[in-house]
């Protein structure tokens, strides 16, 4: 792994801060991840609206989850999330080649999620879970399978980020596209960091 693409201001040592009231990445990708933010917070106060009425059911629910599988999920998005930090200060520094492994570790921490959703979801539909089976389980496939979906997305913005940052497409003044791509995937960690204690832990 490349270990040296801090960008650091010549006058004092430290890391180079962006130029003052520049949103990072392209204002449409904005508008997107605060519709999909939205979108998740619609899901979330409906769950939580049921949940309080039925507090024993969706508690009874959650024991039935695997939450070392989540918790390990978490490890992996957390982790996927400081590798692209990391990218995008790669090619802030004008080294975008040294971004690409960075990318690519994001993007395998990815798809170890992935992996691990993938095997929790066989676990349960075996055990009979589907969207009329329970209400708890309704609100369980609705919410991880969106934020799945949101994932897989995810993987793709990851790999065309690679791509671009192995031709050294991205550099100073050509951060947009880096720059929108982990904007969306820290969106996607963040709404992880949200399901998680919510859907497996909150008793």
């Amino acid at each position: 792994m490349p270990t040296h693409c801090d960008t650091f201001s010549l006058a004092s040592g430290a890391p180079a801060a962006a130029a003052p009231g520049r949103l990072p990445g392209d204002l449409a990708v904005w508008f997107f991840i605060l519709a999909e933010l939205l979108a998740f917070g619609v899901f979330l106060v409906a769950y939580a609206f049921a949940r309080a009425h039925d507090v024993a059911h969706f508690d009874a629910g959650q024991l039935g989850l695997d939450r070392d599988a989540g918790a390990v999920n978490t490890l992996l998005l957390l982790t996927s999330s400081f590798f692209v930090v990391r990218a995008v200060q790669c090619a802030a520094a004008d080294r975008a080649r040294a971004a690409a492994p960075w990318l690519a570790a994001a993007f395998a921490c990815g798809a170890g999620f992935v992996a691990v959703k993938l095997a929790e979801y066989a676990d349960k539909f075996a055990a009979g879970m589907s969207l009329s089976s329970s209400t708890f389980d309704m609100f369980y496939l609705l919410l991880t399978g969106f934020h799945f979906m949101h994932v897989l997305l995810g993987l793709v913005i990851l790999a065309a980020l690679w791509n671009g940052a192995r031709t050294g497409r991205y550099g100073p003044g050509r951060l947009n596209g880096m720059e929108s791509g982990a904007a969306y995937w820290h969106m996607v960690d963040l709404v992880w960091l949200v399901l998680f204690p919510l859907v497996y832990l909150m008793r």
